[in-house]
């Protein structure tokens, strides 16, 4: 099937905001969402600040917390596509969602058990909640939803790669809407290997910037309702803007570190898979971590990617705002991606200060610029040597 796929309904968990015009508001006033830890005592580490979502309490029971936020994403997504559960068959909607950590809260609650009291003080009801499958489980379970369902753990990636696979599935027919997209909570476990990793900074996130010292961890969960356009037609739904493609990509170079060709060669299929030129893309949302080495290598594939067009192309990183949400990173900036075609205007790269000649491209640097962007490009990597591109154009 050749019909075009488009996006009906957006629902979003950050730490700026919860629901999409929150979000917005905030993506567009450059607010940041990095505060004090508090969900854990951060004194034993060099850094102490993340993208915690403060607004959002995990439900009582056993599902974990980023079960909790990938439900919460998707009523919000639903109920913006308008989307009546009780007249429609719930065995033609499926899910698709991506993670890094899956429920990694509660691994670190029974491995804390374990530690402190011994293994018989492991409360072993929990084992069931705890597969990275759960996530997408959860959410059918919540709904009732018996259509296809699928967890890509294809790291801070995966949400790209849920949206394309989801897609794909639509275009077979083998479901007739899809909630696609990603989450991760916030977790010590997260927080201790990124440290350890020592790609985190101590005070700001500052993407592109020569002064860069890296990433900080974030959590959330973003969902998106897709589906055929003549079945958003037929319903009269809400559309905020036409997945065009993508494309994936595998360095096959580095567990940790990133490269160029790789990255490359991900935006140049998502953009060959949409018929689109390198003079046709309006605006890239940049994968952005602030690491010396993610901004530098990603800004080499978009130079490959765009020769004497990449300074005139804005690229900037909502990461400098929300941290890096891992495997809701690339799912919430699809979120970002589409209001940005919808509502005309391109969120900006807050921290920037002092410009990288290795990174010399436009990162709309500080404040948000209003623009009528047709097609946009969201670029994401992840560890592992994944990357995904997808194209979405204002429908």
């Amino acid at each position: 099937m050749d019909e075009p796929i488009v996006v009906t309904g957006i629902g979003v968990v950050s730490s700026i905001g919860t629901g999409k015009n929150n979000f917005w508001n905030a993506l567009i006033a450059g607010k940041s969402g990095i505060s004090e830890i508090t969900s854990f005592d951060t004194s034993v580490y060099p850094t102490h600040l993340g993208g915690e979502v403060k607004d959002f309490t995990t439900p009582a029971g056993k599902i974990g917390r980023a079960s909790s936020l990938a439900i919460r994403a998707a009523h919000l997504a639903l109920d913006d596509a308008r989307l009546d559960l009780n007249n429609i068959d719930k065995g033609r909607i499926g899910v698709c969602l991506g993670t890094t950590m899956g429920e990694s809260q509660i691994y670190q609650q029974l491995n804390e058990a374990w530690v402190k009291k011994g293994i018989e003080a492991m409360d072993f009801s929990l084992i069931p909640y705890s597969p990275p499958n759960a996530l997408a489980v959860n959410v059918a379970l919540e709904f009732g939803l018996s259509g296809p369902n699928y967890l890509i753990p294809t790291a801070c990636a995966a949400g790209n790669y849920c949206i394309g696979y989801a897609c794909d599935l639509l275009r077979k027919g083998v479901a007739a809407t899809m909630l696609a997209g990603g989450a991760d909570a916030f977790s010590k476990l997260a927080f201790t290997g990124f440290n350890r990793l020592l790609a985190v900074a101590p005070e700001k996130c500052q993407p592109f910037d020569k002064n860069r010292k890296g990433m900080i961890v974030g959590e959330g969960a973003a969902l998106l309702v897709l589906e055929p356009l003549s079945r958003a037609t037929k319903r009269n739904a809400q559309i905020y803007a036409q997945v065009l493609g993508y494309g994936l990509s595998c360095d096959a170079n580095h567990m940790t570190a990133p490269h160029a060709a790789g990255i490359a060669q991900a935006l140049e299929k998502a953009m060959q898979e949409s018929k689109l030129n390198p003079e046709d893309v309006d605006y890239i949302n940049a994968h952005g971590t602030g690491t010396p080495a993610n901004d530098k290598e990603e800004c080499l594939a978009i130079k490959k990617v765009f020769p004497g067009l990449y300074k005139k192309i804005p690229v900037s990183s909502i990461k400098s705002m929300l941290g890096h949400t891992m495997g809701a990173a690339s799912a919430i900036e699809s979120a970002a991606c589409c209001l940005v075609v919808k509502n005309g205007a391109i969120p900006p790269t807050i921290n920037f200060e002092t410009p990288d000649p290795e990174c010399d491209i436009d990162c709309v640097a500080n404040s948000a610029r209003s623009l009528d962007v047709e097609v946009v490009l969201n670029n994401a990597s992840a560890f592992g040597g994944n990357n995904a591109c997808v194209a979405f154009r204002k429908f």
